[in-house]
């Protein structure tokens, strides 16, 4: 059987309006708008509100929102509102609509115009960030105490395996790099020295800027887009298919499980190709210095007086420092990663900006250090 076409009436009494409701209300038989009964109502202004459901057939939730609806009206022009033959079912839903209270926004405090002023959309995001950093920075340090009272989830495997990563995978384009940066400071330094007749100095020159600036620098930078960006796409990959959800499901912390390794192997083996480029970036300037002029035993003579000991730590001690700095931009960009193919590569870029940034800050802070303390 068709459902009955929905209607409504609306007659004036002497007691007030009465609001007449025939056919079946149903969402399969679309009712009168509600806009327009209000309308309707409006254009009456009734005192009072009855309803008359003697004629209705079917309904369902389409009834129960014109209900709603005519009795906000009421409640908003101060009329009275009489279910009369209102269905008890009906009713009953009615009420029980009512059960929750509708979600209203907590007043905000007097001063919250003064703090949107102050605290604008780049000042919020950058404190998010701070304190998303300060809760990364503590809950790697408690991870680090865990491990060196022996409680941390760390699997020495795994350290391994990153320090093979990191370390001998590396070995050729530190090479490169370095024998190239040592070439470079040689032709640089042999263009003021050679208008002053004191090429033979250009060994001083490769020897302290390779030991003291560019081999950690370069080195670091090296490792930032090679391992940073790995570990950054590795930890999103994870984080897009829920390993590390399941991790922490199994009562493990991603911090000491997947962070800890990573790192502790970017601090083991950033010293040593740090030393390592030290030696490559002479060894590669003693090419330049040869065709000015430069014997073997007076370059190695001269970088062997200008480097001690003093400088190869300066160049190390930036070496660890970097090594944290890339390996918390990674872990941390890969474990607020999103969960999407585009969130990984977001995350990769956003782990090899921030660690370039970083090693430049830090390395500006160490030399200012430096100079302060004369080293």
């Amino acid at each position: 059987m068709a459902p009955a076409a929905p209607g409504f009436e609306l007659a004036q009494r002497e007691s007030g309006a009465v609001l007449v409701l025939r056919g079946d209300w149903l969402v399969s038989a679309p009712p009168p708008a509600l806009q327009g009964l209000l309308d309707t109502l409006h254009t009456a202004a009734p005192h009072k509100l009855a309803l008359d459901c003697t004629e209705l057939g079917q309904w369902d939730s389409v009834l129960l929102a014109t209900l709603r609806g005519c009795r906000a009206w009421c409640e908003e022009v101060g009329a009275d509102f009489d279910t009369g033959s209102t269905p008890a079912a009906a009713l009953r839903l009615l009420a029980l609509s009512d059960a929750v209270a509708p979600h209203r926004r907590p007043a905000e405090p007097r001063a919250a115009w003064l703090r949107r002023l102050l605290a604008g959309a780049p000042l919020q995001a950058l404190l998010t960030e701070v304190a998303s950093a300060c809760t990364f920075v503590g809950e790697l340090l408690m991870a680090l105490g865990r491990l060196c009272t022996g409680r941390a989830r760390m699997r020495v495997v795994d350290l391994l395996w990153f320090v093979q990563q990191a370390g001998p995978q590396a070995l050729g384009i530190v090479t490169l790099i370095s024998v190239l940066v040592g070439m470079i400071l040689a032709y640089l330094g042999s263009v003021q020295l050679q208008q002053l007749g004191a090429q033979v100095y250009v060994a001083d020159l490769v020897a302290l800027g390779m030991v003291r600036e560019m081999a950690p620098l370069m080195t670091a930078v090296i490792m930032a887009g090679r391992t940073g960006a790995a570990y950054a796409a590795q930890l999103g990959t994870m984080q897009t298919r829920e390993e590390i959800d399941a991790i922490e499901t199994l009562g493990i912390s991603p911090m000491e499980f997947l962070v800890l390794p990573r790192m502790l192997a970017l601090v083991l083996v950033m010293p040593m190709l740090c030393i390592y480029s030290d030696v490559l970036g002479m060894l590669g300037g003693a090419p330049v210095a040869m065709a000015m002029d430069v014997t073997w035993g007076q370059y190695l003579a001269g970088a062997q007086e200008a480097v001690t000991l003093t400088h190869i730590a300066t160049g190390v001690a930036k070496s660890v420092a970097f090594g944290v700095l890339i390996g918390a931009a990674g872990c941390r960009a890969g474990l607020r990663c999103g969960r999407s193919s585009e969130a990984v590569g977001q995350a990769t870029t956003t782990a090899v900006v921030r660690a370039i940034v970083w090693l430049v800050v830090a390395d500006a802070a160490f030399n200012i250090v430096y100079q302060r303390l004369g080293i």
